[in-house]
């Protein structure tokens, strides 16, 4: 019975011996959150050390959070979807401030007064509007506003974002999944918001889970997850995984 328990507690770690298949390349970019400055840098290291490399099927994964917090949302979408069109296999994950994001951009005001609450702020301030205007503006007149603010551009582009990604024995997602459910029937509301049940879980998934949405200094590798939110927009340190066959990397902005 002893040994059972013990057995039950040891974390399994396989993630030495997952790979992507064959041929491919991914980068996995973590919660960028308004900080325009250091995805430009990022994105520059990553072409560079995806030429290094010779050849290969690259593709750029977004962890979710393009927005909030930091100062320049707005552009952040401008890069990510001027990315999406030149380089084309760039994909996007719907994190839980993309969602609040949606529903305050169709003028609902308790939405808005969320958005408001989670670093809505800075998006809002990224656009159209001058702090005076913002800050003369009550809450129902604001909501009134946003639906004018935000460019339908922008809100299309982020409706089309996707849950989660599967490549090889990797699945991608925004916050993580719910232990002993499977990938294919997790809920949109664990994979954008889940934290400490999945935190905490030692078991093996189905697949390497790579995620953001929580900070940690450094990249978390925990044996079944790799944690990749290092707090950019208050850090200046943004960070993404790199997967090419059995080898995995990192590349930040930190140096």
């Amino acid at each position: 019975m002893l040994n059972r328990l013990l057995r039950k507690r040891t974390p399994v770690r396989p993630i030495d011996s997952a790979a992507i298949p064959e041929g491919r390349r991914v980068y996995a970019i973590g919660d960028v959150h308004g900080r325009n400055d250091l995805l430009q840098q990022l994105l520059d290291k990553i072409i560079k050390d995806d030429g290094q490399r010779g050849k290969a099927d690259s593709e750029i994964i977004f962890l979710g959070d393009l927005v909030d917090r930091g100062p320049d949302s707005a552009g952040v979408i401008d890069t990510a979807m001027r990315l999406k069109a030149t380089a084309g296999n760039v994909r996007f994950l719907m994190g839980n401030h993309e969602e609040v994001y949606l529903a305050a951009a169709t003028g609902d005001e308790k939405s808005v007064r969320f958005f408001n609450r989670i670093g809505g702020r800075e998006t809002i301030l990224s656009y159209e509007i001058s702090m005076k205007e913002y800050i003369e503006l009550d809450m129902v007149q604001l909501a009134e506003r946003i639906p004018m603010l935000f460019p339908q551009e922008h809100v299309d582009f982020i409706a089309g974002f996707e849950d989660q990604i599967i490549i090889g024995d990797y699945a991608f997602v925004h916050a993580g999944i719910r232990p002993g459910v499977p990938l294919a029937e997790q809920r949109k509301k664990d994979l954008r918001w889940i934290r400490e049940e999945f935190l905490s879980q030692q078991e093996a998934h189905e697949k390497i889970i790579v995620y953001g949405h929580t900070i940690s200094d450094e990249v978390v590798e925990a044996g079944n997850r790799i944690g990749v939110d290092t707090g950019a927009y208050f850090s200046d340190k943004l960070t993404a995984l790199a997967l090419q066959g059995s080898e995995r990397w990192y590349l930040d902005t930190s140096t």
